[in-house]
């Protein structure tokens, strides 16, 4: 089969599409044929080895966590699933590529389209963890830096349906986007503080890291001096500032996931698909989300 692989770490440079020997179901899992994998900054970071202590990742190796795609094998032990289902979820062997193994995924809806249901399973999954971490109420507001990103989007419109407050930091192109999410927009830079104080007068009862833009001390300051209730998922200083990091673990909820996607093929969770490159213009995926001037999601197709 034909995958993106890369043999060392580095830059983008060291992906390469190569033949590699077809992987097989076996107990308690599932092979599909990929269809589409989205791409996450977090595919980056593993590829230049920067996640190293927390990730231990194995050359060669072949790129991408999500995917939606069509069962053809399936393993001992796997009940609920059948050749020929379509479904979406996590690959345990990389999801660049034209089949993958998975033991985590939940089925597709029919009305959802092949980009729009890779693009689900990190973003809906990292946001509704780092929530639940907050432990954001209604009636409580919430500050949200990086919003009008893939976590951010889905993390603002589940902060909203609870009747939290959200108030979203992004680029002033993206201000309208957020304000169709329910979010209350405000600007990246200078003076962020100041315009943060005036949307929510009433103080800011949690902060949502997705962006990694060295915003902590600033959260740090609006929460009151305190690191309570504060997450990132992507910013490497948060343990200096004392402030908890969210990189997730193991457990895919397969159940949680199912609910989403029925969300978003009943036009109830909106998460954009950007660009989709084809499996060979790999690197020029994973340049572009270096950039973190991206509109909507990245999504590869084999």
């Amino acid at each position: 089969m034909e995958a993106i692989v890369f043999e060392e770490f580095g830059g983008p440079e060291v992906l390469r599409l190569a033949g590699t020997e077809e992987p097989h179901a076996g107990p308690g899992q599932v092979r599909v044929r990929i269809k589409a994998a989205g791409v996450n900054p977090l595919d980056y970071k593993i590829r230049y080895g920067w996640m190293q202590e927390v990730l231990p990742t194995p050359l060669p190796a072949t790129p991408g966590l999500e995917f939606a795609g069509i069962v053809d094998e399936v393993g001992e032990g796997v009940t609920g699933a059948a050749v020929g289902d379509e479904v979406l979820g996590w690959t345990v062997t990389g999801a660049y590529a034209q089949y993958a193994l998975a033991e985590s995924f939940a089925a597709k809806p029919a009305e959802l389209d092949w980009a729009e249901a890779a693009a689900l399973p990190v973003a809906t999954e990292t946001a509704r963890r780092v929530l639940d971490l907050l432990g954001v109420r209604a009636g409580e507001t919430l500050l949200l830096h990086g919003a009008a990103g893939a976590v951010g989007a889905a993390a603002t419109q589940f902060a909203v349906a609870a009747g939290v407050t959200v108030i979203g930091t992004a680029s002033e192109a993206r201000h309208d986007y957020l304000r169709e999410l329910g979010a209350t927009p405000v600007a990246y830079g200078d003076g962020l503080a100041e315009r943060v104080r005036a949307a929510a007068p009433q103080g800011v009862d949690a902060v949502f890291d997705a962006a990694g833009k060295g915003v902590l001390p600033l959260s740090i300051e609006l929460r009151g001096g305190t690191t309570e209730r504060i997450v990132t998922i992507a910013d490497p200083e948060a343990q200096a500032h004392g402030v908890t990091f969210s990189s997730g673990g193991t457990e895919r909820p397969e159940t949680a996931l199912a609910g989403h996607a029925r969300l978003a093929a009943d036009g109830r969770l909106r998460i954009p698909v950007g660009e989709v490159f084809p499996l060979a213009e790999a690197a020029k995926a994973h340049a572009l989300s270096e950039t973190g001037h991206v509109r909507g999601k990245l999504v590869i197709t084999p």
